[in-house]
């Protein structure tokens, strides 16, 4: 083999990237370096705020310690009524949130309709956030518990649909048409060759949320909607950080738990 055919076949300099690939990736590093220029620029951020945060981090640190154990059995009576709201509105969620998502999927939906329809509901529950229904539905129930329950369910819905239709559009369809094949009605096809294929999923997505949901519902007392965060944000107000800290640590501990348990669930599941 001569050096030129070599050197041809065995280039000394390896590129990852051909030449217009690199172009392109630089275009977008630029590209995303403006955009986030235009938006801090565009959102006039008081820069003289930073000069002594780390000062007033450190302040604010200090007046938590030490914290308030005093109040640790309130503080564990209201979180018990925060965990509850997450398990109630998750609940609420399942009978909800799963018959949308068997109408959202294109293969189990009954027409283009319900297929709008469902697919409406899950964009609408997603697109708002956990507070804001948590307002809608204070300014409904009043303020307490059962506001936050629905707030959770509603924000959930969206979110749990959406997963289980996809997985139900993604199944098996060689089981299913087995099934018809035997003169099966389509509720019986449901309950036998749909319903199986997408349990784990089912499962998986009720746990994976009702840990999402224990997160969501301890803001949700800022707003009225019950919860540990009525009694976080009283305290905030009254500048009691030794409260808040023990508050803090209280949640912490029960968002690791929480975290432990779905994923034990979800990895036991599958």
């Amino acid at each position: 083999m001569s050096p030129a055919e070599h050197a041809k076949k065995y280039p000394e300099v390896w590129r990852r990237f051909n030449p217009r690939q690199t172009l392109t990736r630089y275009a977008w590093y630029v590209g995303a370096v403006f955009i986030a220029a235009w938006a801090l620029r565009s959102m006039d951020l008081p820069w003289e705020y930073f000069n002594d945060a780390h000062i007033q981090a450190m302040d604010l640190l200090t007046r938590m310690v030490p914290p308030d154990w005093d109040i640790l059995e309130e503080v564990v009576a209201i979180l018990i009524e925060t965990i509850n709201i997450a398990t109630l509105g998750t609940i609420i969620t399942i009978f909800i949130a799963f018959p949308v998502a068997f109408l959202a999927a294109r293969n189990t939906t009954f027409n283009s309709l319900t297929w709008a329809i469902a697919r409406f509901i899950l964009v609408a529950s997603r697109s708002i956030n956990t507070v804001v229904w948590g307002l809608l539905f204070v300014a409904i129930f009043g303020p307490g518990p059962v506001a936050g329950i629905w707030a959770i369910a509603f924000r959930s819905i969206g979110f749990m649909g959406k997963l289980v239709a996809e997985a139900i559009e993604e199944i098996d369809e060689g089981a299913v048409e087995a099934i018809e094949a035997t003169g099966a009605s389509r509720l019986q096809v449901l309950w036998i060759g749909i319903l199986p294929q997408v349990l784990p999923v089912i499962y998986g997505t009720t746990v994976y949320r009702w840990d999402i949901n224990i997160r969501e519902s301890t803001v949700l007392g800022f707003v009225g909607a019950g919860g540990i965060g009525i009694l976080l944000y009283s305290a905030m107000n009254l500048f009691r950080w030794e409260q808040v800290s023990v508050m803090l640590a209280v949640i912490f501990a029960v968002v690791v738990v929480s975290e432990f348990v779905s994923a034990m669930v979800r990895q036991r599941i599958t």
